[in-house]
């Protein structure tokens, strides 16, 4: 005989057949605590939409997708989300090697004709049914600052303008990279995923961002789904509940 859940859901709205529910109570795994937004500030259209807990690659290499972004740079790129891409789909023709290879010649390029004021740039990489629109990372540093992320996210804006064929289009967040990482220049450390999210939508940006692997360990911080975040964050920070 099946067991009752330890804690029926309310209602009797049961989540899993069978023992599912008693099973998966309690769980001790990485986890996030996704908030209600209800009351949204903003029309679907000008949000960004957060994809909690989903697998980026899985999604990408299932065809949900038909543009990408992502960092790259013009040294080594086999520890990016564009190599294992590379890897993955079965009819692209590159791998890290030649990823590297067409960002060096870029980046040469670049700085041959002096057209370095002007970085970050967006290098394309048409990898069959996804195109990979690739946030280059400048040539005199090991990192991305806010000031990139945001040059560099209104020209994708501008890409995507206009460019339904070009949609729907997903992005990393640019926290916890190892090749590419995202540097708050005023704090010397990584800056918040909220600012990552500011940044991006400040610039019209309007697609879709998958967090970081390891923000699903920070089961105990209640997330939201999409940005703007709900007007009650802000409220409950000027001491309000």
């Amino acid at each position: 005989m099946s067991r009752q859940p330890a804690n029926p859901s309310p209602r009797g709205l049961r989540l899993y057949d069978d023992d599912g529910e008693a099973l998966m109570s309690n769980v001790p795994s990485d986890h996030v605590t996704l908030l209600p937004d209800a009351a949204r500030p903003a029309p679907e259209k000008d949000r960004i939409r957060i994809l909690w807990g989903q697998p980026m690659l899985d999604d990408i290499v299932a065809g949900r997708y038909r543009t990408v972004v992502c960092g790259v740079n013009a040294t080594d790129n086999s520890h990016g989300i564009i190599a294992q891409l590379a890897t993955l789909l079965p009819v692209s023709q590159w791998s890290a090697a030649t990823v590297t290879a067409h960002a060096r010649m870029f980046m040469d390029s670049i700085v041959r004709h002096g057209g370095a004021d002007a970085e970050p740039y967006i290098v394309k990489f048409d990898m069959e049914h996804v195109e990979v629109l690739g946030l280059l990372r400048p040539h005199s540093r090991d990192h991305f600052t806010l000031a990139d992320l945001e040059r560099g996210f209104r020209q994708v804006s501008r890409m995507l303008e206009g460019r339904r064929e070009r949609l729907p289009v997903a992005s990393v967040s640019f926290l916890g990279a190892r090749s590419n990482r995202l540097i708050d220049e005023s704090a010397g450390a990584e800056p918040t995923f909220e600012t990552v999210l500011r940044t991006m939508h400040a610039v019209g940006y309007r697609g879709d961002v998958y967090p970081a692997p390891q923000a699903w360990t920070l089961g105990n911080i209640g997330v939201f789904g999409g940005y703007p975040f709900p007007p009650s964050l802000d409220e409950m920070r000027r001491g309000g509940h």
